[in-house]
This record gives structure tokens, sequence and C-alpha cells, in this order.
């Protein structure tokens, strides 16, 4: 399965923003999903995920901040970041695999996230 991320960029500390990832395969709709982020010097950390059946997870950092979604017509998952730090900086990669988000699959090429303070 190919993924393609997007929707990464430059925003203020309180702002927004909204990634998306494509996927190549209509295996999608059987795949556990997650973003994960790796900072400059950090481990690759995972954010957010979400099983086949669209129940998410997320790292305490963010909680009440992100949201992550699942669309398995458009197959395509979304990640709605609101009032992000600077700490939220990041490259942001999509992940995707059959069971356990933890378990080896597929990964996106990544989107910068940048938050000024």
């Amino acid at each position: 399965v190919q993924l393609q991320a997007s929707g990464g960029g430059l925003v203020q500390a309180g702002g927004s923003l909204r990634l998306s990832c494509v996927a190549s395969s209509s295996a999608f709709k059987l795949m556990s999903m997650g973003w994960y982020r790796q900072a400059p010097g950090m481990q690759r950390e995972l954010v957010a995920s979400i099983t086949h059946g669209g129940i998410p997870a997320y790292v305490d950092s963010v909680k009440g901040r992100f949201t992550i979604s699942r669309d398995n017509i458009k197959k395509t998952i979304y990640l709605q970041m609101n009032d992000l730090k600077p700490e939220d900086t990041a490259v942001y990669y999509c992940k995707g695999t059959l069971g356990d988000i933890a378990r080896a699959g597929s990964w996106g090429q990544g989107t910068q996230v940048t938050v000024s303070s």
C-alpha cells in the first residue's frame, strides 16, 4: 500500500492545520492507521491512531487538541490539529498496517509542520 501525506505548513501558536493521508489500495478499510511525528534529534513517536473500526487513540500531549478520523470511501485519514504549540513542530508521517498499529506496515513520505511562537 502506498500512502501520500499532505497538509503540513507553517502556523502560529494557537493555530490549526489539517493533515491528510491517502492510500492507494482498497485494503485501506481493513487497516489500522496512525500519525507519527519526529522532531529533530528525537525519536519518532505515535501521536494518534485509528482502528479499522474507527476507534481513535491519542498520546497524552495532544488529547483534546488533535482529532484523527478516516473516510474509507476516499481511502483517507485526517489529523485535525488545533491549538498548535511550538512543541508540535515535527515531520508528521502516516502509517498503515493490518492489526495493531505497532506492527510493521507502510509509511507515507512525511509532511513538515512548523509552529512559531
